[in-house]
C-alpha cells in the first residue's frame, strides 16, 4: 500500500486511492508554510450533455465540454500540491466522447483517485472494460426505486440494476440520491437497494433550488434528518455540502476544515467554483492553483 500525503491545518492526511483508506494524523502540527495549496478534492463537469431531463437537475443546459489536455494539466498541478482525488460529472460524463482518455491519463500521470458519477444508461461491457484499472470509485445516481425511479427519470429501473453490476466490475461503488418530496419517503428502499447491489455508500443530496424548482422543503428536511438518525442500514451514509451537515450527522468530517480547502468544482466552461451549485466563480486562465488562490481571496 502506497499512501499519498496531504498536509493540512488538521494534521497529516494519508490516503490510498486503491483501497480508499484515509488516515488523519491529527497529533502532527503542520507549519503554515507547508500546508497543501490544493483543495482535498476537485469535481469536474466534463460536459453539460445529458439525455435525461430530470426536473430537479441543477446542471446548466447550454452546450459546453472540456478538453482532455487542459483537464490533465490541472490534475497534474493539483496532484503535486496535495489534492487527493478528482471526480468527473456533468451533465453525464460518459457522454463526453473522450471520457475514457480523461480517466486513463489522470490515473497514469497522478497519484490521485479518479472517480465519476453516472446515471448508468450509457454503460456497456466494452466501456466497463476500458475503464477498469483507471477508475477507483464510481457513483450511480438512483433517485428512487421501481416506479418512482421510472416516473422521475423516464427510464426502466431494470437497467439501473444492470448498470450497478457493470460498475461493480470496474471499482467499488456508491449510490447517490437527490432527496426531495418525491424521494424522501423511499429512503429505506434505496438503502436496501444500495446494500443489494454491493454499494459501500449512500450519498444523500438534498435538492438544491434551481430556476425550475424551489429545492427541498423545511418539512422534507426534517423527515431526512429523522430518517438518518433512525436508519438501520449497513451502507455508510454521507451527505453533500449543502448546509445540512450539522443537522445530519451521517459521516465524520475533518475538524475545522474550511469548505474551500475541502472541495472545489470546475464547470464545463472552465470556471472554478466553490461548489457545483455556486452562481459565481473564477475563470482558470492558466494555473489552476492561481485560480484556487484567487477564489479563496475573493471569498
Amino acid at each position: 500500500m502506497m499512501y499519498k500525503v496531504r498536509l493540512s491545518e488538521a494534521g497529516v492526511h494519508l490516503f490510498d486511492r486503491v483501497s480508499g483508506l484515509n488516515v488523519l494524523l491529527d497529533e502532527v502540527r503542520v507549519p503554515a508554510g507547508q500546508v497543501s495549496r490544493a483543495p482535498r478534492y476537485l469535481s469536474v463537469a466534463l460536459t453539460n450533455a445529458c439525455e435525461l431531463r430530470c426536473a430537479y437537475c441543477y446542471a446548466p443546459k447550454h452546450a459546453a465540454a472540456l478538453d482532455v489536455g487542459r483537464v490533465v494539466a490541472w490534475a497534474v498541478e493539483l496532484d503535486s500540491a496535495g489534492c487527493l482525488g478528482v471526480g468527473f460529472g456533468g451533465g453525464e460524463p460518459t457522454a463526453h466522447p473522450r471520457f475514457v482518455q480523461f480517466c486513463d491519463r489522470i490515473a497514469a500521470s497522478t497519484s490521485m483517485a479518479v472517480t465519476f458519477t453516472t446515471h448508468g444508461h450509457r454503460l456497456t461491457p466494452g466501456l466497463a472494460d476500458a475503464l477498469r484499472g483507471s477508475v477507483h470509485f464510481a457513483r450511480l445516481s438512483v433517485d428512487g426505486v421501481g416506479a418512482t425511479y421510472e416516473r422521475l427519470r423516464h427510464r426502466p429501473f431494470a437497467t439501473v440494476r444492470a448498470a450497478a453490476a457493470l460498475l461493480r466490475s470496474v471499482a467499488p461503488i456508491g449510490i447517490n440520491v437527490v432527496v426531495n418530496a418525491d424521494t424522501v419517503g423511499g429512503l429505506d428502499d434505496l438503502a436496501t437497494f444500495a446494500d443489494d447491489v454491493g454499494a459501500s455508500e449512500l450519498l444523500l443530496l438534498p435538492e438544491q433550488p434551481t430556476a425550475a424548482t424551489p429545492g427541498i422543503s423545511d418539512g422534507d428536511t426534517e423527515r431526512l434528518v429523522r430518517w438518518v438518525r433512525t436508519a438501520r442500514t449497513q451502507v455508510r451514509l454521507a451527505i453533500s455540502r449543502s448546509g445540512f451537515e450539522a443537522s445530519v450527522p451521517a459521516v465524520e468530517t475533518i475538524p475545522d476544515e474550511r469548505p474551500l480547502d475541502a472541495h472545489l468544482h470546475v464547470d464545463a466552461t472552465g470556471i472554478l467554483r466553490p461548489h457545483a451549485y455556486a452562481s459565481a466563480g473564477m475563470a482558470i486562465e492558466g494555473s489552476i492553483l492561481d485560480a484556487v488562490q484567487a477564489l479563496r481571496e475573493a471569498s
